[in-house]
């Protein structure tokens, strides 16, 4: 019998130990800003200080799933601290069902697979009791390991956080050889040839300041872009931004809001050879506009809410 039980232990562990591992992994490839947003969302973090705590979380997940794999001082050490990171999510999730409610993806496996935030609860949960059943049938190895060892592989971990995807605060934009101060020919919404396929938008976007975005429902960039949109947005409703959306409104729409929760932003729907005429090829398409014409364009993930506050006031 307590053959069995330690091989129960050790097989949960090492299932627990490689969840943590697919986990870190998913939050920080193929894209780490969704899991960034969520700091700043809570407001325990700005736009420069989440990037350092994403990284550092994953960082945190990659290390305890090693540690899980190898069964290193589990019952002193290492299942108090994948309970104690365990807990910290569902309490994090249960603010976000409690302030936005239980849709859209919660982000725990990153882009890589949905769940929403009560799925992820009841996961959590489950994951929980994975490591009460290893604490109490778990009676040890026999191998030891140096700590400095184990110093060492958190210290690889931390770093290949920081360098398979590492932070950027200096926003280099890929269209700065792109023409700008020109006139957008926003006529073309306003003034449609098939109003079927092109909404006139909600706003003026000939008069003042805007940060127009050309999405397409169906474009995971955007939606990447349409999440920090909604955040730039709440932390200062002042910023006027618009999208012009293209894709299947009555398939697509009602998907994209959910995902994004970005229903603080107005919108309007621009199909055809309007939309491609305005936006190009590459998407999302962000303009900075001023009057109608264009003063600069953005990448999706050079997004910085200081940097348009500051274009908006005319200090930089």
């Amino acid at each position: 019998m307590k053959l069995v039980k330690k091989i129960i232990a050790i097989l949960l562990s090492i299932g627990l130990g490689l969840i943590f591992i697919y986990s870190g992994y998913t939050k920080l490839e193929p894209v780490i800003e969704t899991f960034e947003f969520t700091f700043v969302d809570i407001g325990i973090a700005n736009w420069y200080t989440a990037p350092i705590i994403a990284r550092l979380l994953i960082s945190l997940e990659f290390v305890i799933g090693f540690l899980l794999l190898i069964n290193y001082k589990l019952k002193t050490f290492t299942l108090k601290a994948t309970i104690g990171v365990l807990l910290f999510f569902i309490i994090y999730l249960t603010i976000i069902i409690l302030t936005t409610g239980n849709s859209g993806n919660c982000g725990c496996f990153g882009e890589v697979h949905f769940m929403t935030p009560l799925q992820a609860i009841i996961k959590n949960i489950i994951m929980i009791v994975m490591a009460i059943i290893v604490y109490m049938f778990y009676e040890g190895w026999s191998i030891r390991f140096n700590k400095l060892f184990i110093s060492f592989i958190s210290l690889v971990a931390i770093t290949i956080c920081f360098i398979r995807n590492p932070i950027d605060y200096s926003y280099t934009s890929n269209n700065l050889d792109e023409a700008v101060n020109y006139p957008l020919e926003l006529n073309l919404l306003y003034q449609p040839e098939d109003t079927v396929k092109v909404e006139k938008p909600t706003l003026d976007l000939r008069k003042g300041k805007h940060v127009v975005a050309f999405m397409s429902l169906s474009c995971p960039h955007c939606r990447i872009a349409a999440k920090k949109f909604r955040l730039i947005k709440k932390n200062n409703p002042d910023i006027s931004i618009y999208f012009v959306l293209n894709g299947d409104k009555n398939e697509k729409l009602q998907n994209f809001l959910e995902d994004t929760k970005a229903t603080n932003i107005p919108y309007s729907f621009c199909l055809g050879k309007t939309f491609v005429q305005l936006a190009s090829a590459r998407l999302p398409r962000i303009y900075y506009l001023n009057n109608g014409v264009v003063e600069r364009k953005v990448d999706y993930f050079e997004l910085n809410q200081y940097e348009i506050e500051n274009w908006i006031t005319g200090t930089k």
